[in-house]
């Protein structure tokens, strides 16, 4: 199954090529100078419906035209979703897509604007997919899974044909993994064309099913959910996927969402990209330092932009949090004149810039003649932070970090 992919990759590549961005590779000389390697993106971000996800859908349509005839199903609440959609359109077949019934209303609309039809079902990815395999069945709808399908796979390792014709000497390829299909892809491809380059996947800690089961060198499912990172939220990878993963992949890694947020506001703030979750896990992977990426040439793979607009202001301060500029406290002060002054005069001439006051009198367990007070800062750094608060301690205030 996982033998001779370069041969489908290649010729995935011919079919997809004239209907998907070739979007060279990016040199940041910010973020190289910052982290003393070479740091290149291969923005897939920047894609068609905004993520990679088209290459697999349209080349698992493409090469399946007559088994497409009376359309084609698949269950998704994302970028899989939309990359179908889009490609069915584009040539000319019917889409059906399942969906749970708690997705996103953007991310249904977006999908209805391909030309979709869309089902709700189930309250799980799990309970969609079940859906969608019985409504292919009985409507005689062409089957694309999101990545466990080898015309999938070969589709997301076009990418790799594209970014090996500009670079053949990369040190490091860093890749966002769900189910494993980009990371099979890309994977396959430079392996078995004798690339040298460290193939290193990369997975939010909160559910890490292909780094767990790499681990114990059989499939297994975890729990858990990403919030931040849903497009690799992905419990069980395939058979397909996890076989070619584990033949190809040299490493694979686990970052923390909090570390992932933070890396999409270090692309807001320094490269000026909208990156989603998922497309931020291998810069995650750079900034937590889980890799070797020291004076090495380093391609991160930033896979889609797709990111809720309702998320954007809870990943700026969980981000801005993580990198240490932004800090929330409580204090217990007594309810009298000049209590208040007095903190936000302490607080200024420790450097600290506040965002936003809450005060109340009235909570539970607050001692009569004190009022609760919360506080949102702005800070510099870490150690900015450490230093406020052992200041506020050693003032006499008492201080709870939220």
């Amino acid at each position: 199954m996982v033998n001779n992919l370069k041969k489908d990759i290649e010729a995935a590549y011919e079919a997809v090529s004239p209907y998907v961005k070739n979007i060279p590779l990016y040199h940041s000389a910010s973020f190289s100078e910052n982290y003393r390697a070479d740091i290149y993106f291969k923005l897939e971000n920047l894609q068609r419906t905004g993520s990679f996800k088209v290459r697999g859908a349209l080349n698992a349509i493409l090469k399946n035209k007559e088994k497409c005839a009376n359309g084609v199903i698949t269950a998704s609440a994302g970028n899989h979703a939309q990359g179908v959609a889009f490609s069915a359109k584009l040539i000319g077949v019917k889409a059906v897509i399942v969906m749970p019934v708690h997705t996103p209303l953007v991310k249904i609309n977006n999908t209805k604007s391909y030309g979709a039809e869309v089902v709700l079902h189930g309250d799980t990815y799990d309970d969609a997919a079940t859906m969608a395999e019985i409504l292919a069945e009985e409507k005689g709808l062409y089957l694309i899974h999101p990545f466990n399908n080898i015309d999938v796979i070969a589709g997301q390792g076009t990418i790799a044909v594209e970014f090996l014709k500009e670079m053949q000497d990369a040190d490091n390829i860093i890749i966002p993994v769900g189910g494993g299909g980009l990371a099979s892809g890309i994977a396959a491809y430079l392996k078995e064309c004798g690339s040298s380059a460290k193939i290193i996947g990369v997975q939010s800690e909160a559910v890490s099913g292909m780094a767990a089961s790499l681990r114990k060198r059989r499939m297994v499912r975890v729990t858990g959910s990403s919030i931040i990172a849903e497009g690799i939220s992905v419990k069980t990878p395939g058979d397909i996927t996890y076989d070619i993963c584990s033949k190809y992949l040299d490493d694979i890694v686990t970052v923390s969402e909090n570390m992932i947020a933070a890396s999409i506001l270090e692309y807001m703030e320094k490269a000026k990209l909208v990156v989603e979750g998922a497309g931020a896990a291998p810069l995650a992977a750079i900034m937590s330092r889980s890799i070797d990426y020291n004076n090495k040439k380093n391609v991160l793979i930033v896979s889609g932009g797709n990111i809720d607009i309702n998320m954007i202001s809870r990943i700026i301060s969980k981000g801005m949090s993580t990198s240490g500029r932004f800090l929330e406290i409580t204090l217990n002060l007594k309810d009298i004149p000049g209590s208040l002054a007095h903190i936000t005069t302490f607080l200024a001439d420790v450097g600290a810039n506040i965002l936003d006051i809450r005060h109340d009198r009235f909570g539970a367990g607050l001692p009569i003649g004190f009022s609760r007070v919360n506080l949102e800062l702005e800070t510099k750094s870490m150690e900015h932070i450490e230093q406020i608060v052992i200041s506020l301690k050693k003032a006499g205030f008492d201080v709870t970090v939220c």
